[in-house]
């Protein structure tokens, strides 16, 4: 079992910068990739950006790219989302998702490959 809580959402204006926190807890050492996803009313949910955990590899949105950076600090079992010139159409809820398998895999932006899941953090971008 892995536990994720999310923290650092809130309310911006365009442009703006926010960081997004997740600590994990639990097997963490079970779970090999990480990653933010997001959810905006009425639309389905979407990876953001994710990082293998073992090689620090990492993908991205092309809607992210170049604003969005997926980091993560093994020793306190945290993972962030330093998100720079936000947008409007960044608001949702964003969701921390970790992946335990006994296969190895890439890292991939799906959220169906991901099985452990946070509550969630509002970020909300006004214009």
């Amino acid at each position: 079992q892995v536990q994720l809580v999310e923290s650092g959402g809130g309310s911006v204006q365009a442009g703006g910068s926010l960081r997004l926190s997740c600590a994990a807890s639990g097997y963490t050492n079970t779970q090999d990739c990480t990653g933010w996803f997001r959810q905006a009313p009425g639309k389905e949910r979407e990876g953001v950006a994710v990082i293998d955990i073992g090689s620090g590899n990492t993908a991205y949105a092309d809607s992210v790219k170049g604003r969005f950076t997926i980091s993560q600090d093994n020793a306190k079992n945290t993972l962030y989302l330093q998100m720079n010139t936000l947008k409007p159409e960044d608001t949702a809820m964003y969701y921390c998702a970790a992946r335990v398998t006994p296969y190895y895999s890439a890292c991939v932006l799906d959220s169906g490959d991901y099985n452990y899941w946070g509550q969630g953090t509002q970020v909300t971008v006004s214009s």
